[in-house]
């Protein structure tokens, strides 16, 4: 009989090829999942393969009934899962992940709209299972039980193990660093399948799951204490110059401070700035502290006055912690918060994080009318993006605090023709000559929302804060950043170029340029402050960027630092006059400070240490719970 073996086929190929065909039969017709080409094409179809051989050969080593017992349940369950993310995403699209399961509003909103997602049809997403018992009953002469051998199975591993690696090297050649800057669901499941993606989402809850229950409540206060000892008293001046106005926060993609008041062909590059910073405050030694997030991390770092971590993102790994960020102090001190970017609502986990921050409304793609005329490289076009959404801000209840999240300045920096109000650099770099027209576009596009806003009626009721977010150009494009600037990129001049503009124009005020030293960690209580909110009672990392007692002061998330004479970055202190190296003694009292701050966020981050924390009765004395968890 045993010469007779491969004259049925087994039931694991058949369970196996049915449900992978399945599967990509769902992401062409369930999911809106973008190909750009024939490799991303080929990957998408070979990803579910290798799990499902893993998952479907455990039952080579079982006998008849049970194996078909395992595989009849397995295909089940795993349909449940594919069918799962199917409903998900019709209602949120999105994918599925273990926070998700947790966030009780989201889930409880899916809920109630179950009978309108689900459709008769959607028994098909469950026809394998439903065929593979006929087949077995009626064609069991052609497809059966087949009992394996070591070699059987040894060979079937080795060949999934192959087709696993062969799947992840082809995705990592296309999108490279792809588990360590994961920031879009979308392009995990395009890679690496829905299954795998689930299983690499386990293991991060549970790296997450783990630190945060070892987490103990003890440990804020040490970080109480030193979040007190460097709190710093609001100018009084400046203290509640803006309450009840209306806040537009426009955070400027991978916008640097170099552009401000520089030419590039003989053009202003951002003429618009350049005439704004007068009737403004103009913080011109103002840095990104950004890590992999990007513009999450600024994001976050903004909303919280909290470091990002070195790896990964926040929004995307700690997106279940508790935070108190501005949205929420806001919403409790009478405003509307809203959030406002023309792009995938999951990217970079917005959709989860933004309701961990307090916002109460997230416009994004949806919410807008965005065609191919009206779009480039990364979406709607900035011009587009901002006229719509005076729309969104007209219809809100006042007063507002809204958040703009710009695309056009995007690398790698794509633009139509018809758009450039200047032409590209000359240098033999690509992206820095292209960099160049998307800035001065986004000028324009400034330009235009500012003046819809007078035009509206809500110019003179609200405060306008403009940031760049993270650089553009990276050290990879050193040289012809060299040549442009007509000086070599060193350390020093590298950690200068993390410069970002930050323009605060508050009705009724002078404009003038603020030479103290200040990052993206110091806005949150910036803004409180002029709103007339105290942050005393918060964890807050930064300080208000007005505070007459302030110390010039800007770590990075590398660990480089700046004060008001010296940059610290590659183990060596520069001196700001010369952007010469000089005696390490010199940043030596700055070292202690840099490192506890971006220790004690981390703390707080991995251990959801704000979880512990009531801010209505923290104090020097308070004694912090231990975790029960």
């Amino acid at each position: 009989m045993k010469n007779n073996k491969w004259t049925k086929a087994s039931i694991v190929a058949v369970a196996t090829i049915l449900l992978w065909l399945k599967t990509y039969i769902a992401y062409k017709t369930s999911f809106d999942i973008k190909i750009e080409n024939w490799r991303q094409e080929i990957i998408l179809f070979m990803n579910p393969l290798s799990f499902l051989m893993v998952i479907f050969g455990v039952s080579m080593f079982m006998k008849e009934k049970a194996q078909k017992r395992y595989i009849l349940i397995t295909s089940f369950i795993v349909s449940a899962i594919l069918f799962a993310n199917v409903v998900f995403y019709r209602f949120f699209n999105d994918f599925l992940t273990i926070p998700v399961l947790f966030q009780t509003s989201n889930m409880s909103d899916l809920g109630s709209s179950v009978t309108e997602l689900i459709n008769f049809s959607d028994l098909l997403y469950f026809a394998d299972f439903l065929l593979l018992p006929l087949l077995l009953k009626v064609k069991s002469n052609l497809i059966g039980y087949r009992e394996f051998s070591k070699v059987d199975r040894r060979a079937y591993f080795l060949v999934a193990i192959a087709i696993s690696f062969f799947n992840l090297g082809m995705a990592e050649t296309e999108r490279p660093q792809l588990l360590t800057r994961t920031f879009d669901r979308e392009i995990l499941v395009k890679n690496i399948g829905t299954y795998n993606y689930h299983l690499y989402d386990a293991f991060l809850q549970s790296k997450s799951s783990a630190q945060r229950a070892m987490a103990d409540g003890s440990e804020l206060a040490d970080i109480d204490n030193y979040v007190r000892a460097n709190y710093l008293p609001p100018n009084e001046d400046m203290f509640g110059i803006a309450k009840g106005k209306n806040v537009i926060l426009v955070s400027m993609e991978s916008t640097q401070n170099f552009v401000i008041n520089q030419t590039v062909n003989g053009q202003e590059i951002t003429p618009f700035l350049n005439d704004f910073i007068k009737e403004s405050y103009y913080f011109n030694n103002f840095y990104h502290q950004t890590g992999q997030g990007k513009t999450s991390d600024s994001e976050f770092l903004v909303d919280n006055s909290l470091y990002p971590l070195s790896r990964g993102a926040v929004f995307f790994t700690h997106s279940g912690n508790e935070f108190t960020a501005t949205p929420e102090i806001l919403n409790e001190n009478g405003y509307f918060t809203a959030s406002l970017h023309a792009n995938n609502k999951s990217f970079w986990n917005r959709d989860i994080m933004f309701q961990s921050l307090g916002y109460e409304r997230f416009y994004s793609l949806p919410d807008y009318d965005v065609t191919e005329k009206n779009s480039a490289g990364w979406g709607l076009k900035d011009i587009e993006f901002f006229q719509q959404s005076v729309e969104h801000l007209k219809a809100m209840p006042k007063p507002f605090y809204s958040k703009f999240i710009t695309l056009t300045n995007h690398f790698p920096f794509e633009l139509n023709e018809e758009d450039r109000f200047v032409d590209p650099y000359s240098s033999n770099d690509k992206t820095v000559n292209n960099y160049f027209p998307t800035v001065r576009y986004q000028d324009e596009a400034l330009k235009l929302f500012i003046q819809k806003l007078k035009d509206e009626g809500l110019y003179e009721d609200s405060i306008i804060i403009l940031y760049g977010d993270h650089y553009g150009i990276s050290e990879n494009h050193n040289k012809a950043m060299g040549e442009y600037l007509g000086k070599e990129i060193t350390p020093f001049e590298s950690t200068q170029l993390q410069q970002v503009p930050l323009i605060v124009h508050i009705p009724g005020q002078e404009g003038m340029t603020v030479p103290t030293v200040g990052g993206q960690i110091d806005l949150k209580p910036t803004i409180l402050h002029l709103l007339g909110i105290d942050t005393k009672n918060n964890i807050n990392f930064g300080s208000d960027l007005f505070s007459k007692d302030r110390l010039d002061f800007a770590v990075l998330r590398d660990g480089s630092f700046i004060t008001k004479d010296h940059v610290f970055t590659k183990e060596t202190c520069y001196d700001k006059s010369t952007g010469e190296p000089t005696d390490k003694a010199a940043c030596e009292p700055f070292f202690d400070q840099a490192q506890n701050e971006l220790e004690y966020s981390d703390k707080i981050i991995y251990g959801d240490l704000l979880r512990f924390y009531d801010e209505k009765n923290a104090s020097k004395e308070k004694s912090y719970p231990k975790s029960n968890e």
